[in-house]
């Protein structure tokens, strides 16, 4: 299996990252088929297959805001305010995704990206572990 760590900054907002691009250079490295597991070792942030750029990761950052408003409401309560719905997010979006890879491609449909999703802004700095499991 090969594996690398991408760094990501975040910033101080709730964000749908596009990690596509890390995803497909580092597909492109191994040349063949196989699996391409990405996994944030984080227990606040997670990972979407999702089309970016057309509002969808506005409405996705809206409909979590929905299901898990940032108010006083939960129990994991430190930091900013509404940070335990940050623990919580891991549950709805995974942190992990596994994508098929053929000739060093990503085999994704034609408007699905790979994205960063983190509604936690007291940790600007994440890192993605990337594995390439040859089929």
């Amino acid at each position: 299996m090969e594996s690398t760590v991408v760094q990501v900054a975040t910033g101080s907002r709730e964000v749908v990252h596009d990690i596509t691009g890390e995803c497909e250079r580092f597909a492109a490295g191994t040349g063949g088929d196989g699996l391409l597991h990405v996994f944030v070792p984080h227990a606040t942030a997670g990972v979407a297959i999702i089309e970016l750029g057309a509002g969808s990761d506005d409405d996705l950052l809206a409909a979590l805001g929905d299901l898990l408003p940032a108010d006083d409401r939960w129990r994991h309560a430190h930091g900013s305010r509404g940070h335990g719905r940050s623990h919580v997010m891991p549950a709805l979006i995974p942190p992990y995704a596994t994508i098929p890879v053929l000739n060093g491609r990503l085999a994704l449909g034609t408007w699905q990206s790979v994205a960063l999703v983190d509604l936690n802004i007291d940790n600007p700095d994440r890192q993605v572990r990337l594995s390439f499991l040859a089929g």
